[in-house]
């Protein structure tokens, strides 16, 4: 069992997050935030803590930063989009009990200190902007690191905010330079 508040976009999350394990839920009711919403999370934030678990696409980055903005020192989930979509369709909803739970276990605390251990030049060194095969490796070192998807801006920030040490990276590095090998 999770001791945090998970907070989701919508009902269909809520059902699919409770297939997988039980743990107490809030909904965003998407970008919107209704009335009150902000205000529950903040208050579990307090009480629980939280885990900010949105859809791994364009709108669940942005209600991922609202929340972020405004509730610190949030807990981040992040959902593989692979492991999230379904006719065409990405969402929590989508994705099946063990998939939800092995994002939930690789859940990371934004760090409120501004951190610096990661720079351009690391991406550029590990072929992680400026080439081809850029976009694809930043999502698999952020599902292996459990940061998610991101574009060279928002990856950078994630190693840096999201307490990933350089032995984590560089092993991630490693992993998946193997894997290409094959």
């Amino acid at each position: 069992m999770i001791k945090e508040i998970i907070v989701v976009e919508g009902r269909d999350d809520v059902t699919a997050v409770k297939r997988a394990l039980d743990a107490e839920l809030i909904t965003t009711g998407g970008f919107g935030f209704p009335k009150g919403v902000m205000e529950r999370i903040k208050a579990a934030q307090k009480r629980r803590g939280v885990i900010i678990f949105t859809d791994p696409d364009f709108a669940g980055e942005k209600i991922r930063k609202k929340i972020a903005q405004e509730v610190p020192g949030c807990k981040h989930a992040f959902l593989p989009r692979e492991e999230a979509k379904k006719d065409g369709d990405i969402g929590i909803e989508n994705a099946s009990p063990e998939s939800i739970i092995k994002a939930l276990n690789k859940v990371r605390t934004e760090s409120s200190d501004t951190r610096n251990e990661f720079g351009q030049v690391d991406l550029i060194r590990n072929n992680l902007i400026g080439n081809e095969d850029a976009s694809y490796r930043r999502d698999k070192i952020g599902q292996i690191l459990g940061i998610g998807y991101g574009n060279a801006k928002q990856f950078l920030s994630r190693l840096n905010n999201y307490g990933v040490t350089r032995e984590e990276f560089i092993e991630a590095v490693k992993s998946i330079d193997i894997g290409e090998e094959k």
